[in-house]
């Protein structure tokens, strides 16, 4: 054989084993489990959450996940626990499932954050400027870590009771390298709770409820807003096929929506505050499954992002409102018609916003009170409904 061939038949080679590396690469990275990390983890959300996101339904029914628990050293025991059962469970698609106690390590590879911390509320009533500068001194160490061992990337949900806006805000604020639009604070739990209540009030599938829309500080003051609402099954005259729907207002006044909303806010509230979590995970795993699938065509779905002007509301701050998902991203529905008595709604919205991100930016000592400016676990419970009261 020639010289010349043999270097023809080399040069083959190597391109031919270039491209057998790349294929191993690529199918690695197939391999490679997506890494999601749940703070406060010993929450009772978490331990609804596993499950659902284990399960193939949230990712796909392809690709592997591993969970890692993060919390304080008090609730070893707690994550212990949790770790053992879901291993018991033998998830075939949950990879691996760790706990982690020392902070340094955070988030690690994450490619999700699901970050579940919420303010303890004590008996002396903490002052709600204290609360705020507690919750952003957290969001500081998190951003921080999320810089510097999380994925560039990283897709980060804002959830828990309070505060959900803020820590969005503050996490944003804190970590500029994280891509604002991979940050979001869960609105879904409230969204599915007045839906829910409108289906008990028509007697239908709470399934059957679309498009209501949460406006505003999704666990502070929010408006919930039912003009673009529709009702699936609903038992009247009108009737049609499967997954025909009628505009809310035609089948129930306006006022009486208020009203009989109002009359189930003991309900609603204690459903919140004495939660045992299962509707706040499969809140956060819908939310994750639309991020990652995209939202059903043409159903409207309420998520905190930070604001560009959209709806006449000022920019830069962290406000819920009605998003698309698709293709791996969210886009604001720009295209709603948003009516008069709505719109001044929103202004009035806003001020609540700006007043959090300057206490917490500026740790400013004067400020628009909380009521008597204090805040208490009875006004967390009531703030949403009295907000639609008020309005």
């Amino acid at each position: 054989m020639l010289s010349e061939e043999m270097l023809d038949i080399a040069e083959e080679n190597l391109q031919a084993h270039i491209e057998i590396e790349k294929e191993e690469e690529e199918i690695k990275s197939l391999i490679n489990p997506l890494q999601i990390w749940i703070t406060s983890a010993s929450a009772p959300t978490c331990y609804h959450l596993i499950p659902l996101l284990a399960n193939g339904e949230v990712f796909g029914m392809t690709t592997e996940i591993s969970i890692h628990l993060l919390d304080t050293d008090q609730f070893t025991e707690v994550l212990c626990g949790i770790v053992m059962e879901a291993e018991d469970m033998a998830f075939p698609l949950l990879r691996s499932i760790s706990k982690h106690t020392e902070i340094e390590e955070a988030f690690l590879q994450a490619d999700v954050i699901i970050v579940l911390d919420d303010i303890l509320f004590k008996p002396e009533v903490p002052l709600l400027e204290d609360c705020i500068r507690e919750v952003s001194e957290v969001c500081r160490v998190y951003a921080h870590l999320i810089e510097k061992n999380a994925k560039s990337g990283v897709r980060v949900i804002s959830a828990g009771k309070t505060f959900v806006n803020l820590k969005a805000m503050m996490i944003m604020t804190y970590g500029p390298s994280i891509k604002p639009e991979n940050i979001i604070a869960l609105a879904t739990f409230w969204e599915s709770a007045a839906k829910a209540t409108l289906a008990r009030k028509l007697n239908i599938n709470a399934a059957g409820v679309k498009d209501v829309i949460i406006w505003g500080n999704v666990t502070g003051w929010s408006y919930i807003d039912f003009s673009h609402a529709k009702v699936c099954g609903y038992d009247s005259a009108i009737w049609g096929p499967p997954g025909f729907s009628r505009p809310l207002c035609n089948v129930i006044y306006d006022g009486q929506i208020c009203s009989e909303f109002l009359s189930a806010q003991s309900s609603l509230s204690s459903r919140e505050y004495h939660c045992v979590g299962m509707s706040p995970a499969h809140a956060v795993a819908t939310v994750l499954r639309y991020w990652y699938h995209g939202s059903p065509p043409g159903e409207i779905v309420s998520v905190g992002i930070l604001t560009e002007g959209q709806f006449c509301i000022p920019e830069g701050i962290i406000f819920s409102m009605p998003v698309r998902f698709q293709n791996g991203s969210w886009e604001v529905m720009t295209d709603l018609e948003v009516n008069e008595t709505t719109q001044e709604i929103l202004g009035l919205l806003t001020h609540d916003l700006i007043q959090e991100k300057l206490v917490a930016l500026k740790k400013i000592k004067e400020m628009r009170p909380y009521r008597d400016g204090k805040i208490t676990s009875k006004n967390i419970c009531f703030k949403v409904v009295l907000s639609l009261s008020n309005k």
